[in-house]
């Protein structure tokens, strides 16, 4: 790993909207109805806010399905609603890895640090996780955006693909180590905006602090 001399002191570790990608799998309601390892409302906000983020740092986006109109229905709207244009790829492989169009369509972003999020995070996520990390990519795995059939199976999954050597992560993490500098004006008010609408107790925080400061407080 190289050093951080020429990343102005920040660890090469550290995902940018320049070596990062974002893949998300399965996020349909057949898939969710079974997931009890996370509030399923809840899910669905981290995963929306989620994809919100890639969007404003203009992150390469790949959404995928599994048998979306004959068993597990369509990606969720909130998705689909943030990238309109992009229709999912769907899939009849649980391991979205075995499916060449999905690997395809990854490898053309040309980035090697590969964010992800899937429903169940012990099938979809950790067999496409570990294929991903064997074929030579940085796997980040977004645990708040992902959902297991048993807090037991998402915890396991987790682990074996820590092991493996995926890094976990949550979806405000990656939303924040994006932004990383709020001198960032360009992506400044899309970032609060995503914050305020999806980051609990933190965008209450920042509707707090700009009605008690006025629209000027700010981190930057």
């Amino acid at each position: 790993m190289a050093n951080s001399a020429g990343n102005g002191g920040a660890s090469p570790r550290l995902l940018t909207p320049g070596n990062s990608m974002l893949l998300l799998i399965d996020h349909q309601p057949q898939m969710a109805f079974a997931s009890h390892s996370i509030d399923i409302q809840l899910l669905i906000n981290n995963v929306t806010g989620l994809a919100k983020s890639a969007r404003i740092f203009s992150v390469p986006v790949v959404l995928t399905t599994v048998a979306a109109k004959s068993f597990s229905g369509p990606i969720f709207a909130n998705l689909q609603e943030v990238y309109p244009e992009t229709d999912p790829i769907d899939r009849t492989t649980m391991n979205s890895w075995e499916d060449p169009k999905v690997v395809e369509a990854v490898r053309r972003t040309d980035r090697k640090k590969l964010v992800m999020a899937a429903l169940w995070t012990e099938v979809c996520l950790a067999t496409a996780a570990l294929s991903a990390l064997d074929d030579g990519y940085e796997v980040y795995i977004v645990t708040d955006a992902s959902a297991g059939v048993t807090s037991e199976a998402h915890e396991m999954a987790i682990r074996r693909m820590i092991q493996a050597g995926a890094v976990p992560t949550t979806w405000l993490q990656v939303l924040l180590e994006w932004q990383r500098d709020w001198a960032r004006q360009e992506t400044y008010n899309a970032v609060m905006a995503v914050a305020k609408e999806h980051a609990g107790g933190y965008g209450l925080g920042i509707n707090y602090a700009k009605s008690m400061l006025g629209e000027h407080a700010s981190e930057g």
